[in-house]
């Protein structure tokens, strides 16, 4: 595929979770660690000196002796801000990812003009202009979550009652919500360049950046609610925005493989753990299988464990081209060690793959 020919076989990258950072570099993630225009920029380039110390024979921290004016924090996987700018409130903690607390609507109406006139939209503004005003221009992106995602934030289960009760109503609510993040992801990219490292960093390996789509609660609906609600979403997205990949983090990616191989151009899957990589490719032979290892479970496992599971994952998927590994949110409790396995592991595939 076009866009795999710029990197290495078998791109992989790590995030970890703010009780990690907080722990073993002191960050707190209150308010201003995401919109003090100054704390931004030192926020992350502390987080890029700490890879660079800890990590730094494979390549992470690459940008640890630079200011970088990032807008969204890269180093976290954490979707909020898109349902802050739709009514829902963000409570921001020290050691963890920024909670969105349900907003609990009778139901939903979206009013995209009033949310880019938001509080939330206004902040970010802000940091924005500070930002470029100082160093001329910016980088990064901010975690645009998805459609489902930020629907069940604001009205919570009520969403699935709409499904019966108004499927038209409720398709014509996600479509507003869909304008939203498209309006905003749109405007960020032609900011930075990118709309998605900070929903998966492995996309920053691609030679164009990945619209990627966040499909966390996709675990909760059938294949057929997706089919009629969101598949058409999906579709539409992967004609306008290429390459453009969908990200499931839920452990049965698979039982919506037969569906996502109707998107003709799927370029990118986040393949969540406990998914059949191998039921996957077989339906989605031309897509990139970004296949994720388990945070909460790698932290009990031996090196040569970590590294017999990537082996046979890879080996699952069947085609080291279209193949990546990565490991989100790993808390305070993975030893470097157990990090370092991943990258060795998958080097050493790439050795045994350039001598075949």
């Amino acid at each position: 595929m076009e866009i795999l020919k710029s990197f290495n076989p078998l791109p992989v990258d790590i995030v970890f979770h703010p009780s990690w950072w907080h722990r073993h570099a002191g960050i707190t993630f209150n308010e201003d660690f995401f919109y003090h225009p100054l704390k931004r920029v030192e926020s992350e380039k502390q987080m890029e000196q700490v890879l660079y110390d800890r990590f730094g024979q494979f390549g992470l921290g690459a940008d640890h002796d630079k200011n970088l004016p990032v807008i969204g924090a890269v180093h976290l996987a954490a979707g909020y801000f898109i349902q802050e700018m739709l009514g829902c409130e963000v409570v921001y903690n020290e050691d963890s990812p920024p909670q969105v607390l349900a907003a609990n609507l009778e139901k939903l109406e979206v009013n995209p003009e009033k949310a880019f006139e938001s509080d939330a939209f206004r902040k970010l503004v802000n940091l924005q202009d500070q930002l470029k005003s100082r160093f001329g221009y910016l980088t990064g992106d901010i975690n645009w979550a998805g459609v489902l995602n930020v629907a069940l934030d604001l009205i919570g289960e009520n969403v699935f009652t709409g499904f019966y009760t108004d499927p038209e109503e409720t398709t014509r609510q996600f479509r507003l919500i869909a304008q939203v993040i498209e309006q905003f992801a749109n405007g960020i990219e032609r900011l930075t360049g990118t709309t998605s490292i900070s929903v998966n960093r492995n996309v920053r390996h691609f030679e164009k950046p990945v619209f990627l789509h966040s499909e966390c609660t996709h675990t909760m609906i059938s294949n057929e609610q997706y089919e009629e609600f969101l598949l058409p979403i999906d579709i539409g997205w992967s004609l306008n925005h290429q390459p453009f990949g969908i990200h499931y983090c839920g452990k049965d990616p698979h039982r919506f493989a037969e569906s996502f191989s109707k998107i003709k151009n799927l370029a990118f899957l986040d393949v969540g753990w406990g998914g059949d990589v191998k039921l996957l490719r077989k339906f989605l032979p031309d897509t990139f299988l970004n296949i994720r290892l388990d945070p909460v479970t790698l932290s009990s496992h031996t090196p040569d464990e970590i590294a017999q599971i990537i082996t046979g994952l890879v080996a699952d998927s069947g085609n080291p081209w279209l193949t990546g590994i990565c490991c989100i949110n790993m808390d305070d409790k993975v030893e470097d060690r157990q990090v370092a396995a991943i990258f060795k592991t998958v080097e050493l595939l790439r050795i045994q793959l350039a001598k075949k």
